[in-house]
């Protein structure tokens, strides 16, 4: 089943990464590097859950686009810290178009010890700029010497342990944005329990009921009301 899954006709993939690039233009460069990390991820897949299987045949949109679309809201960062990275959606991804920016650098948190290894392998195919950490988030923020400048997620765990998580990098400075669904205003409504946020929210460019929520501000409502530690 996931073989014939991983294996899309090359003219549905080709259809699918015009439409792609067209949303989220990237250099030649850039499409050399996430060409050869969709080869990869296919051939992952066939072994490996890395993404849900129905959404192969329009992978590049799905998921390349809808990493991609990062960037604009975040054009000067250089440092990123990429939570519960898994396939490489968004971590590998911004890694592989940060490649022509000096300085840039992506960690990858993955705490599956499979995931973790196509990870790595996937930064060696595309000679992307990251690092992968095999560790659980809770973990990570000691782990990570350099400042951070951006804290991203996608579809990994609730807005309001997401934003526990992400709030010891947004008080150093850093921005976060988070790739939701279409349960988002529920998710900020538990969130605001917790935590004092002035979010912004961005439709996704590539269709659906996708948002991205960024968050420049987190303070705590109740610290007692959470708990940091390894959930997602």
């Amino acid at each position: 089943m996931a073989k014939a899954a991983a294996e899309i006709p090359s003219p549905i993939l080709a259809s699918d990464k015009a439409a792609a690039l067209a949303l989220t233009p990237v250099s030649s460069e850039t499409e050399a590097r996430l060409e050869r990390y969709v080869a990869l991820l296919l051939e992952w897949q066939i072994k490996t859950n890395l993404v849900a299987p129905s959404t192969l045949p329009h992978l590049w949109t799905r998921h390349i686009s809808d990493s991609l679309q990062l960037l604009d809201l975040a054009p000067s960062k250089k440092i990123w810290v990429d939570f519960g990275s898994g396939g490489g959606f968004p971590g590998v991804v911004l890694a592989c178009a940060l490649v022509e920016t000096p300085g840039a650098n992506v960690h990858l948190v993955e705490r599956n010890a499979k995931k973790a290894a196509f990870l790595r392998e996937a930064i060696r195919v595309t000679s992307a700029s990251a690092i992968v950490h095999l560790a659980g988030i809770g973990d990570i923020v000691d782990r990570i010497g350099s400042r951070v400048d951006c804290v991203t997620a996608r579809a990994l765990a609730p807005l309001h342990q997401l934003v526990g998580f992400a709030e010891p990098f947004v008080r150093d400075g850093a921005k976060a944005l988070f790739l939701k669904g279409q349960d988002v205003e529920a998710e900020l409504t538990e969130a605001t329990k917790y935590w004092n946020i002035q979010p912004r929210l961005h439709s996704s460019r590539t269709g659906g009921h996708g948002w991205i929520v960024e968050l420049d501000r987190i303070e705590r409502r109740n610290p007692s009301a959470i708990t940091h530690g390894d959930r997602a």
